[in-house]
Formats: structure tokens, C-alpha cells, sequence
């Protein structure tokens, strides 16, 4: 009987290789490419899986699903909670924000941004076009008040206690995570900090 199919991007399966993972739980298949076309319907499905560099990790993929019309973002997009972004795995604030872009260039919506292509999210409610642009406006919303917090000279506790997203934490719950890895990013010289 065969399962699922297992596919990531290279870096996945070169992070599980580096960290001693069982080999059973490595992706059959990997891809280096921006996207990737599987050459053949997978339960009558033409599926893409498109790459978003630097985003939670460095090896975050979304699957569109051509003929449902759907696409599992993973933890890319998440409608319950803030992005959990791992610097020390490559991930940026600035990478979620391009890979939330790259799912609204992907997804076409019914009527004025509503219905259309459903986008299941790594964590929450199935949503569409209009759900992942509200997320990805809060982002890019934190990440500039974050950035001119940096920019006066605060230091990450006082970033914390002005409270940049307290008008998100009741839909987002605690950003401290979020707050963390954005400070880290912005205020990190190179690839990692780089806007």
C-alpha cells in the first residue's frame, strides 16, 4: 500500500541529514529550484510546490493543488498565530512577508479578493486570498513599527514593553517569539538582516 508522498526543498532534507534523523522519515524527492512541477497527476491532482527562501526556515515549501485549487502554505501562513520564524534556521521577517506575497501571486480569488483559491493554513481556519493579505499586511504592519522602535534606539525589552502588537495579540496570542526573531533580523548585519 502506498502513503503519502514525502518532498521537500534540498535544505530539509540536508538539515535531517545533518541531524541525524531516521532515514525513514527523510522526503523520497527534493527540489532547488524556485518551484517545482511534479511530471506526473498525483491522485489526479497537477501539484506544484513553490519554495519561499528565508521564510520560517530556509526550507519553507507551499503545494498548490492545481486542479482543487488549493494551496497548503504550512507554517508560512498561519491564521491563529504569529509566524514562529527560526533565525538560527535561516528563517526571516522579511522572507515570510515575500512568501505570503508569493501565495497571493499564486492564489486567484473569486470576487474581489473573496472565495477562490482556499489556502489551508500551517495552524487555523481555511481562508483565501482576503485572509492571507490581512496577514500578511499584519506582518509587514509589525515588522515597520518594530524597525522604527530599532531605529530610536530602543533595546528588544523596551520593544517588548511598548507593546508593538498589542492590537494583534487578541487575534495572534503572544508575540514574544515573533518580537524575538524580527528584533534579531533587523538588527543583524548580512543575508539574515538584510530588508
Amino acid at each position: 500500500e502506498e502513503g503519502a508522498i514525502l518532498m521537500a526543498q534540498e535544505n530539509v532534507l540536508r538539515r535531517m541529514t545533518e541531524s541525524n534523523y531516521p532515514e525513514a522519515a527523510w522526503a523520497l524527492e527534493t527540489y532547488y529550484t524556485p518551484s517545482y512541477k511534479m511530471s506526473q497527476f498525483v491522485n489526479g491532482e497537477g501539484v506544484v510546490l513553490y519554495h519561499a527562501p528565508a521564510a520560517i526556515t530556509d526550507g519553507d515549501t507551499f503545494v498548490h493543488f492545481r486542479y482543487s485549487d488549493v494551496i497548503s502554505a504550512g507554517d508560512l501562513y498561519t491564521s491563529d498565530r504569529y509566524p514562529m520564524i527560526d533565525v538560527a534556521k535561516g528563517g526571516t521577517v522579511q522572507g515570510v512577508i515575500d512568501g505570503l506575497n508569493q501565495i497571493l501571486e499564486v492564489a486567484v480569488p473569486e470576487f474581489r479578493h473573496q472565495g477562490g483559491t482556499m489556502v489551508i493554513p500551517g495552524h487555523g481556519r481555511i481562508g483565501d486570498s482576503a485572509d492571507v493579505a490581512v496577514y500578511r499586511n499584519m506582518v509587514s504592519i509589525l515588522r515597520d513599527r518594530i524597525q522604527e522602535l530599532i531605529k530610536e534606539g530602543k533595546s528588544l525589552q523596551q520593544i517588548k514593553a511598548f507593546r508593538p502588537t498589542l492590537d494583534y495579540d487578541g487575534i495572534y496570542g503572544s508575540p514574544d517569539k515573533f518580537i524575538d526573531a524580527v528584533y534579531q533580523n533587523l538588527t543583524t548585519t548580512g543575508p539574515a538582516g538584510s530588508r
